[in-house]
């Protein structure tokens, strides 16, 4: 059997499942990154503080608070890369052994289907854990960037050349945040992913709720509330 027989295994719905929540996935985080201006994203909010944060750092003596910050930062995206490649092991092996998936899913889904179709599956689930790895990898490296930035800001808050050095920095820790904002929407598209096991209506429900659930803390959540108050 080629790939065109075993891609034939799979229902037009299916094909219809995999590129809605790829669009929802692209556009959802085009318009969070790119909102009207009368209604701006949580994530823009926060790029404006991140802002004040880097011109506030210019007048404060020492600056251990922010190299604190900017540390705990590191981490996070530290710690989130490292959880996605357990969980690309995890699906991989899942994978290598597809023969029980399958024989599960039967008896849940009542529906017989070839190994091949549950390997396609959990290879989209690997496709989101993959994008997000790589995201928060580049949000780690920027951080860092950052850091250096925010250490060659000259303790002279009259020094021509500091408040130069703290907008760069502030520019890199919002790409840096930008990067980490887009990993965790891959993990939350790829937990809907999994949905897609149970079949493709499943995947759609899945995806819809997704996103549904960021537009809400992107765009009515109380927290955007709180930073909208002047």
């Amino acid at each position: 059997m080629n790939w065109f027989d075993r891609l034939a295994l799979f229902d037009p719905l299916d094909y219809a499942a995999v590129v809605t929540i790829l669009l929802l996935w692209l556009l959802l985080g085009w318009r969070i990154e790119n909102p009207a201006a009368s209604r701006p994203s949580v994530s823009v909010l926060m790029a404006d503080y991140r802002r004040e944060w880097m011109r506030q750092m210019v007048q404060r003596d020492p600056r251990i608070f922010d190299a604190q910050t900017i540390g705990t930062l590191r981490q996070g995206s530290s710690f989130l890369a490292s959880t996605c490649v357990i969980a690309i092991g995890g699906t991989l092996a899942l994978i290598g052994n597809a023969e029980r998936l399958a024989s599960v899913a039967q008896d849940l889904t009542m529906e017989h289907q070839p190994v091949f179709i549950w390997e396609i599956k959990l290879l989209l689930v690997v496709f989101f854990l993959a994008n997000a790895f790589l995201k928060f990898i580049w949000s780690n490296r920027l951080f860092g960037y950052c850091s250096v930035l925010m250490a060659a800001v000259p303790n002279d808050a009259n020094d021509p050349h500091a408040a130069v050095m703290a907008s760069k920095a502030a520019e890199i820790n919002i790409f840096a945040a930008r990067s980490f904002n887009r990993g965790l929407r891959s993990v939350y598209f790829s937990l809907a992913s999994v949905a897609w096991l149970g079949g493709a209506l499943p995947l759609i429900c899945g995806a819809i709720v997704t996103l549904l659930v960021i537009w809400r803390r992107e765009f009515a959540s109380r927290s955007r509330g709180i930073l909208l108050e002047k």
